[in-house]
């Protein structure tokens, strides 16, 4: 009876452990989860930053969406692809300021992914976290069905060829004055929507995209940029834990010809 204890115990003890790994964090500047979306920093900036199994979100309440997420995609993951697409979008129960499926109703805008559904098909619960508000921001159809998915699925065939990268995606906002909002909520129309890749396979590299908030049929290679310009449009700090003369070099990059498949 006693061994018996023992084995339940050690049961219930190791179960509780891994559960804990899939609890959401709040984290500040500085601060990092059991997760692995904010081992090499935190952007900066948000008001809220949740880090969740399958990818950190920093929002922001005065657009209602992100600025930011952030997550490592390996190939292992992108093999698994377990879960079909939920197309579940639930107003995130942690950020009091989130957006609700139903502001974006009859707005001429999709609910559009900065964490692809399909970079997170690995886990019921990356899946599920994918359709919350908190991961969307509003994104004209024919932006989101065209260049923009194009740009997702490359991000995923770089990390099936390099096996193992960080992905940060977000929006860029206009100036308050030029800002436009949709029809129900305060919620603001970015102008245009950037994707930073640090591909962490020798020889390790970056690149950048922006790419204009509109319908587009140009080839990728045209929007992209250095992970400078993003931080320099941004005001956010991407990769700070990296050592200062590496984070540098890195960021600076925008070597095309480094990238075959684009």
């Amino acid at each position: 009876m006693k061994h018996l204890r023992k084995t339940i115990f050690f049961k219930l003890f190791f179960c509780l452990q891994f559960l804990s790994l899939l609890v959401p964090v709040f984290c500040s500047a500085g601060e990092n989860s059991g997760f692995d979306n904010l081992l090499l920093g935190n952007p900066g900036k948000a008001d809220v930053v949740i880090d969740r199994q399958g990818f950190a979100v920093g929002f922001s309440n005065q657009h209602r969406q992100p600025l930011w997420v952030i997550y490592k995609l390996t190939a292992a993951e992108l093999q698994t692809q377990s879960h079909k697409r939920s197309n579940r979008f639930k107003r995130d129960p942690l950020i009091p300021r989130s957006a609700t499926p139903k502001e974006y109703t009859r707005s001429g805008f999709d609910r559009g992914h900065l964490a692809p559904a399909a970079d997170m098909a690995f886990s019921r619960q990356t899946m599920l976290d994918s359709f919350l508000m908190s991961n969307m921001s509003p994104q004209l159809p024919g932006f989101n069905r065209g260049v923009w998915k194009r740009l997702e699925e490359l991000v995923r065939t770089i990390a099936l060829k390099e096996k193992e990268i960080y992905v940060v995606t977000g929006a860029i906002f206009p100036s308050p004055e030029e800002a436009k909002h949709l029809p129900a909520g305060r919620i603001t129309i970015p102008k245009a929507f950037y994707k930073a890749i640090f591909d962490l396979t020798p020889p390790v590299k970056m690149i950048a995209f922006i790419i204009p908030h509109c319908s587009s049929n140009q080839p990728l290679q045209v929007f992209a940029v250095s992970v400078d310009e993003v931080e320099k449009q941004t005001g956010l700090d991407f990769f700070s834990k990296l050592p200062d003369d590496q984070e540098e070099k890195l960021e600076a990059m925008v070597n095309i010809k480094l990238w075959m498949f684009l």
